[in-house]
């Protein structure tokens, strides 16, 4: 658990925001929660005001003094895995954390017409400077011994990865955090076109036929949509396309003798393929938005939400994947399926309230049928087996 490498994790992102020339401010930014200790990068309004989205922060202080009466009481017998339980934890509320302060950066860098791939660009750029400073700091992280041969092969890993991120971010700048998560939770439906066409790997009839339960949910849920978008829809789409092929080519890339020992580790896999998906972003940026890079430049300096945001989300979007990553590896497949579409609900319901989206009955009735069909989707073949 690295709940401690949070701490050079915010002060990383304070220097790259100084060296940007936006210095002044930082330590509203920056919250520790008098529970657990644990460093909170909150979400900051238009107003510049800090936002009260507490409620996940202190549920895992709570969680760390817990863990503390716990432990002893788990290495006695009691079977508990605290630290299984924290991981799960703070994934959840990196991944809450990050859609609210993506979708405030977002808002405030003018929302549909803002700035959403160079926002996609300097998150990635700000997990890099993290991921490169664990390697340089002492007893912080051993460095991979890669080949520039395994380079290479992680390309196609990292150009999904990028693509994946950044369609995302558009998705929830054109419209709902909440729709965009809904729309992304029909992933499944991608992958198994894929998988059975591209990668020649059959996907069960069982499997099929809980796609369209998937995709019914997801059109139910766009009914009322009061905050609904096209660009959203498609963008969402996009993103769940290079997910889609970014987990068959990552499977296929992990399969390859020796790259997985020269890795080390998952932290080094991420940072890996968060610095090559970085550099792949910056052409891209350039050319969908650098014609209007000063705009961007004077609206950050004059407008603290930004650039406070930005370097909030790309904290929190870099540690609630590593540690996706880290929970989802000591897990089996149905555990995994069920904290998935766990967090889809805390998300799209927490985020709503939140950020004042539309909870419509109907919309709700959707999202309940869209994830409960990617949760059977996950775990049908089980059942089916043991039949």
């Amino acid at each position: 658990m690295k709940v401690a490498s949070t701490l050079v994790f915010i002060t990383i992102g304070a220097s790259a925001v100084s060296a940007f020339g936006l210095n002044h401010g930082i330590k509203s930014a920056i919250k520790t929660s008098k529970k657990g200790g644990i460093p909170m990068v909150q979400p900051i309004d238009l107003q510049g005001n800090r936002m009260n989205t507490m409620a996940l922060a202190d549920a895992a202080g709570d969680a760390l003094e817990l863990r503390g009466g716990s432990t002893a009481a788990a290495a006695k017998g009691g079977g508990l895995d605290i630290g299984l339980m924290l991981y799960f934890l703070f994934w959840y509320v990196g991944n809450y954390y990050y859609n609210i302060t993506n979708k405030m950066a977002l808002t405030a860098a003018g929302g549909k017409t803002g700035f959403p791939m160079t926002i996609s660009t300097l998150q990635l750029g700000v997990g890099m400077i993290y991921a490169i400073f664990m390697w340089l700091a002492p007893d912080a992280r051993a460095k991979p011994t890669v080949t520039k041969e395994d380079i290479i092969k992680m390309l196609p890993v990292a150009f999904c990865f990028m693509g994946a991120h950044s369609a995302s971010v558009f998705a929830m700048g054109a419209g709902a955090v909440s729709f965009a998560q809904i729309v992304k939770a029909s992933e499944p439906a991608f992958a198994a076109v894929l998988a059975q066409f591209v990668y020649k790997k059959p996907v069960s009839k069982a499997k099929w036929l809980c796609l369209p339960v998937v995709i019914g949910g997801v059109i139910l849920a766009s009914v009322k949509e009061l905050d609904f978008a096209v660009s959203a829809l498609i963008s969402a789409c996009i993103a769940n396309l290079f997910a889609a092929v970014k987990g068959n080519e990552n499977k296929k890339l992990m399969e390859t003798p020796g790259v997985k020992d020269r890795m080390g580790s998952v932290g080094n896999q991420f940072a890996l393929t968060t610095i090559l998906g970085f550099l792949m972003a910056i052409p891209v940026m350039l050319i969908q938005e650098g014609s209007r890079m000063g705009e961007f430049i004077k609206i950050a300096q004059t407008t603290p939400a930004v650039w406070m945001n930005l370097v909030a989300s790309g904290l929190w979007f870099y540690g609630y994947n590593e540690l996706a990553t880290m929970t989802l590896k000591k897990t089996g497949a149905v555990t995994q399926s069920v904290a998935n579409t766990a967090k889809r609900v805390i998300v799209i319901v927490g985020v709503a309230v939140v950020l004042g989206e539309s909870l419509d009955p109907i919309k709700l009735l959707g999202c309940s049928i869209g994830i409960g069909g990617v949760l059977l989707y996950s775990i049908i073949d089980g059942l089916v087996a043991k039949k």
